[in-house]
């Protein structure tokens, strides 16, 4: 891995990916992890093998693995970091391939590589991978590293772009409000709506006034919008209030009082309630835990 450099509070990684380099790779078995949480301006395909219990925390979200993981980064601000946890496997597998930003940027204009680019767009958030998507390049990822100049980078597009064919069933971990991401949306009435949410979490939002902007019924237009995002109108609002939340207790010393009211929660019970249901920790647990990992040891 490359060295470390603090910016602020934030540890960022200085990697050791050469200008003359397509991408960087790291194939080593090991029986900790013991890296701090970071980020880096280079994007991060990160493959973990025999190493169920480790925890992941990407942006804000934090899971526990199984045996297989396969995670995609392409945002140079999302901090991130798998840590031991419960796990004691003696026999981890990692595979970590860095590459820039500048290099696949313009074939991901073309046609033919549509999927990739909209992998990636998605990956600015984090990407979680299915097992079977993982089976699927495993062998390619297996022999990567021992694999030299034009063929090695031949086997990384092919990687890339089977990953691609899983975008839609990959799982995005970091909320886009964490993350700093400014959400897309191929369809330009929702995107106008959540151009709106982003303006207005802060205050009430009602239905009725998100469907009449877009000219349908309220029913329908419920419909709709869970049909092109993927979540319920109010869900999706609570992700985005949460997602500024979360950023709100890991970079400022504001009161927790505070950040829910200033998030557009009007009831602390109710903000906490919410927070351990969807983060399955209270926002003070979050704080203290996410800012001890920002800690270089």
């Amino acid at each position: 891995m490359g060295k470390i450099v603090m910016e602020g509070h934030i540890i960022r990684e200085i990697t050791p990916l050469s200008g003359k380099d397509c991408f960087y790779i790291a194939d080593r078995n090991k029986t900790e992890f013991t890296y701090p949480m970071h980020c880096h301006k280079e994007f991060e395909l990160n493959f973990v093998e025999n190493a169920a219990g480790v925890q992941r925390i990407v942006g804000d979200s934090a899971e526990i693995i199984q045996d297989y993981d396969l995670v995609l980064i392409t945002s140079p601000d999302l901090e991130h970091v798998w840590e031991q946890g419960t796990c004691h496997s003696d026999n981890i597998r990692e595979i970590t391939v860095q590459f820039s930003a500048d290099f696949m940027k313009g074939l991901l204009e073309t046609n033919q590589f549509d999927e990739v680019r909209k992998m990636f767009e998605k990956a600015q958030n984090g990407l979680c991978f299915p097992l079977k998507a993982i089976m699927k390049v495993y062998s390619l990822l297996d022999g990567l590293s021992e694999t030299k100049g034009f063929y090695a980078v031949s086997k990384f597009m092919t990687i890339m772009y089977e990953l691609s064919m899983f975008t839609k069933e990959a799982r995005a971990l970091s909320s886009s409000s964490f993350a700093r991401i400014e959400v897309q949306s191929d369809s330009r009435r929702v995107q106008k709506v959540q151009d709106y949410i982003n303006r207005h979490y802060q205050e009430e939002i009602r239905l009725a006034t998100l469907a009449n902007m877009v000219g349908m019924t309220e029913v329908s237009f419920s419909r709709f919008f869970k049909l092109r995002t993927g979540k319920s109108l109010s869900d999706y609002i609570i992700d985005i209030r949460l997602g500024h939340a979360t950023r709100l207790l890991v970079d400022s010393t504001m009161a927790i009082a505070e950040i829910c009211y200033e998030c557009g929660f009007n009831n602390l019970s109710n903000f906490n309630r919410i927070f351990k249901k969807k983060k399955s920790c209270s926002p003070k647990e979050f704080r203290e835990y996410y800012r001890k990992k920002r800690i270089v040891i």
